[in-house]
């Protein structure tokens, strides 16, 4: 198996795995609370829990892809991240992505989240991925239609009823 620890790249934005010197910025955008209010997990309670996270996530060597630093070319800077997770309890692949307040708004999102999508459906050959999102997380909704997803309905994840998109390659939106 291929291990894409380099994603896709666009105009903006370089897609490359988190390393542990992301772990400052990593910790520092899993513990901001408006960055941390709609995603349905706790926020990271310190920097040496951020670097275990670094340290052990596994996707890269497991399916061959995950979530990756959104690198803004223009200054190097870490600005969040944005890829592709295997979920196992729903046989499907999630379309994820998270960025510091200061970055919302510029299309930066959307940007990411396209180049992500064409890259599972062209460089790993998906069939389909997909999108969570809390019903009330209007901006999220919005960049998820933008790219071209689809509601399919509503599933109950952890404890908490989620929006879930699709997307397949022969939709047209996604270009």
């Amino acid at each position: 198996m291929e291990s894409y620890r380099t994603g896709p790249e666009t105009e903006r934005l370089q897609h490359r795995a988190i390393i542990i010197d992301d772990a400052e910025a990593f910790f520092a955008l899993n513990s901001d609370p408006d960055v941390m209010h709609y995603t349905g997990e706790p926020p990271l309670q310190s920097l040496d829990e951020a670097r275990n996270a670094i340290l052990t996530y596994p996707d890269f060597e497991t399916v061959g892809y995950g979530r990756w630093a959104c690198i803004l070319k223009a200054s190097g800077g870490f600005i969040g991240f944005c890829g592709l997770k295997y979920l196992p309890e729903l046989d499907a692949v999630d379309l994820g992505y998270r960025f510091f307040p200061e970055y919302w708004g510029r299309g930066l999102a959307t940007e990411a989240c396209r180049a992500c999508i064409e890259f599972g459906f062209e460089t790993l050959k998906l069939d389909q991925i997909i999108g969570l999102v809390l019903p009330e997380n209007a901006a999220s909704i919005r960049v998820l239609e933008k790219v071209g997803m689809q509601l399919a309905g509503e599933i109950t994840t952890e404890g908490e009823t989620a929006l879930r998109y699709e997307i397949r390659p022969d939709d047209q939106a996604i270009v």
